[in-house]
């Protein structure tokens, strides 16, 4: 269950607009750039171009399950969903935005047919995950936000939009990492006053939590591995290592 409000329409709008973004950021490259490392080991930045495409199908397979209440798994199974991104990889710059961009139109049209009576609809994402269908647009969101930096192509943390990293901040410390036996309990404060509680529950008086501050920016790259938390206060304690998303 998730515990931060969706906001349905405006993420979005917000979609559309970071896709804008990154294709206007891909159009200043070549083919010979598209095999290049990204910022993601192992990965060249045409893996990360076939990843966002085949997650915006993806989710429109849920947003389908959603709409239809047929059940449709995000992808047919690990091992196909990673043969797809290998398989998509290595193509030419012109290919790669055809599908980025029919696919972010496929992902569009998915969105606008959903009814209103359906977005509270919970679908299943991979591993488990299970999420209301109105908080998919911002699931899309983050994944075109934080891929467009991996892509190492100048766009960065502080580039991103104040609504996009407040949502993401509050979703890394509501849901993605609350309760997560893999991180120590922390206390998230934001340098405007805000805070939270994320990670594995407190055992008993004496287990406090620890306290890392910071700008909201530096925060969510911190907890989502695209900054090393070298511009956040651990009070006294060292930032312990974040599980990958």
């Amino acid at each position: 269950m998730t515990v931060t409000p969706p906001h349905f329409a405006h993420d979005a709008t917000a979609v559309r607009e970071a896709t804008d973004r990154l294709l206007i950021s891909l159009g200043k490259l070549d083919d010979a750039a598209i095999g290049e490392p990204s910022l993601l080991p192992g990965w060249t930045r045409g893996h990360v171009l076939a990843h966002l495409s085949r997650n915006a199908d993806a989710l429109v397979n849920l947003l389908t399950w959603a709409r239809t209440d047929v059940r449709t798994p995000m992808y047919a199974s690990a091992e196909a969903r990673d043969a797809d991104i290998e398989r998509d990889a290595d193509r030419s710059l012109e290919a790669h935005l055809t599908d980025l961009k029919e696919s972010a139109a496929r992902f569009d049209a998915a969105v606008d047919a959903l009814p209103e009576a359906r977005r509270a609809f919970e679908v299943e994402m991979r591993n488990g995950v299970v999420e209301r269908a109105d908080r998919l647009p911002l699931r899309r969101l983050a994944e075109v936000e934080l891929h467009h930096l991996d892509l190492g192509v100048g766009h960065t943390l502080d580039q991103l939009s104040p609504a996009f990293i407040d949502d993401e901040l509050a979703f890394l410390t509501t849901v993605k990492f609350a309760g997560h036996p893999g991180l120590p309990a922390l206390e998230i404060r934001t340098d405007d006053g805000r805070h939270w509680r994320t990670g594995r529950a407190a055992t008993g008086p004496g287990d406090a939590p620890v306290v890392v501050s910071g700008s909201a920016a530096a925060l969510v790259g911190w907890l989502t591995g695209r900054g090393d938390g070298t511009e956040l206060d651990g009070h006294g304690s060292a930032l312990p290592v974040v599980p990958p998303l």
